[in-house]
């Protein structure tokens, strides 16, 4: 979460007091955070966790931007790991790909 709040500039709304679970103000919908420890005490027969070492999962974050290249570099001089550098699409579209210091795949779209 820390990580967001510093390459991304999103404010936390609610930190609960364990440090367990906390949610970043992204607007009508909460973007939320748990520990692996919260995952394990709510998913007891396993889930698949985030490594840096290994491949993102099938899923992601999508922050919209207005300038994608300059909040990917500040998000990976904050300690993203960059996966794929700005590219504009064929219908327009800016895309950028990186990780989060836990693994978490995001991508940042115009």
């Amino acid at each position: 979460m820390v990580f967001f709040e510093k390459a991304f500039g999103i404010k936390a709304s609610f930190i609960h007091e364990s440090g367990a679970y906390a949610e970043l103000s992204t607007g009508e919908t909460a973007l939320a955070f748990a520990s692996e420890e919260l995952g394990e005490m709510n998913l007891p027969a396993g889930y698949q966790k985030n490594r840096k070492g290994s491949l993102p999962l099938g899923a992601e974050i999508v922050l919209t931007v207005d300038d994608v290249q300059a909040v990917f570099e500040k998000a990976v001089a904050k300690g993203g790991e960059a996966l794929a550098t700005p590219q504009e699409k064929p219908w327009g579209q800016t895309v950028a790909y990186l990780r989060d210091p836990n693994g978490v795949l995001i991508e940042l779209a115009s």
